[in-house]
């Protein structure tokens, strides 16, 4: 069975070469009774458009480098899933590379994304003990956008979370609930996401005349049981405690536990000495499987996404754009814990 080619396309359709080619790359401008005539055909002959060499007839790619260190963490994922389904609707395609933290593997993983030919490269950054990217990445002769959970300086663009303001905007939402006695669990001591966040809730208590108290914000390892164990050392020594900013998904998972263990209960309730609430920082699966229904500053993952696959096509078109640095907040989404 011969082979459909573009030329069998123009010739049912009646129209040239060049304007099926330029309805197949949505360019030009062509009439929508054309561009349905033409697409038609394509369904009928089974057209499929060989896209790898149309981008190499016009020097140009619609592959898109993405680089993911982390694929553990509910914001990789959300973010990723955000990225690829804005790309497709604007043509392209992801390429994707996971190099574990070393140098040799990013070099290894961007010389594939060069032989590949991709356009251009987004860079998820899941180091969040670092204010700076890689040097290859910084180096990347290709348009790049770097995304990063903490602030990092970069002369490339970037696209981050406000970490301080989700750390204030809960913390003052407790406040004016009634909470005075409000506490931050989990994060390690280097660990820049939680510094961001310290930051706001520091804010927050002083805007409103409330001491900071360091005990009342333990660092624990990122795991449920170190958090059932903070929560429930933390609550037995400060039992004025009625409400917890939760660092990460397994320190709110941890935290009921912690909670439960001492005899207390979740709750929106200030007024309940027994009820604690709780705020956590992600949009992610666990918060639909917890009881009481989980609060939390969303981490906008997938804005962030689009917003990355959105500057990097920008980026590709017009190299000589300034960088910018876009920084998404995140919003308070309130359910049963507080």
């Amino acid at each position: 069975m011969k082979k459909v080619n573009i030329i069998d396309v123009a010739q049912r359709a009646g129209v040239s070469v060049s304007t099926v080619s330029l309805v197949l790359r949505q360019k030009g401008k062509i009439s929508e009774a054309t561009i349905d005539r033409v697409n038609a055909v394509i369904a009928e002959l089974g057209y499929v458009h060989n896209t790898a060499a149309a981008n190499l007839r016009s020097n140009t790619s619609n592959l898109i480098g993405l680089i993911i260190r982390d694929f553990s963490d509910s914001f990789s994922i959300n973010v990723t899933a955000g990225v690829v389904q804005q790309l497709q609707l604007q043509g392209y395609m992801v390429f994707l590379g996971q190099p574990q933290d070393d140098s040799q593997q990013l070099q290894q993983c961007l010389t594939s994304f060069a032989q590949q030919g991709v356009a251009g490269v987004i860079y998820l950054d899941a180091n969040n003990r670092s204010a700076s990217v890689p040097q290859l990445i910084t180096d990347c002769p290709l348009p790049t956008v770097v995304i990063s959970e903490s602030s990092v300086n970069s002369t490339r663009d970037i696209i981050g979370r406000d970490n301080r303001q989700a750390g204030n905007q809960a913390t003052r939402y407790l406040i004016e609930r009634g909470h005075r006695n409000i506490a931050y669990l989990g994060g390690s001591g280097g660990c820049l996401i939680r510094q961001e966040r310290l930051l706001g809730y520091r804010g927050a208590l002083a805007q409103y005349g409330l001491p900071y108290r360091d005990e009342w914000a333990p660092v624990c390892d990122n795991d449920t049981l170190a958090a059932a164990i903070a929560t429930r050392e933390l609550l037995e020594t400060s039992n004025k405690i009625t409400a917890i900013l939760c660092h990460s998904p397994p320190a709110i998972i941890g935290c009921l536990s912690g909670i439960q263990q001492v005899g207390r209960t979740v709750g929106k309730d200030v007024f309940l000495t027994q009820e604690v609430s709780l705020i956590g920082f992600e949009d992610m699966m666990h918060i639909n499987l917890t009881s009481p229904l989980f609060s939390y500053v969303s981490a906008s993952s997938d804005e962030t996404g689009r917003q990355a696959a959105t500057l990097i096509v920008n980026k590709i078109k017009a190299p000589t754009l300034p960088a910018q640095k876009i920084i998404i907040s995140g919003e308070l989404v309130l359910r049963e814990s507080a």
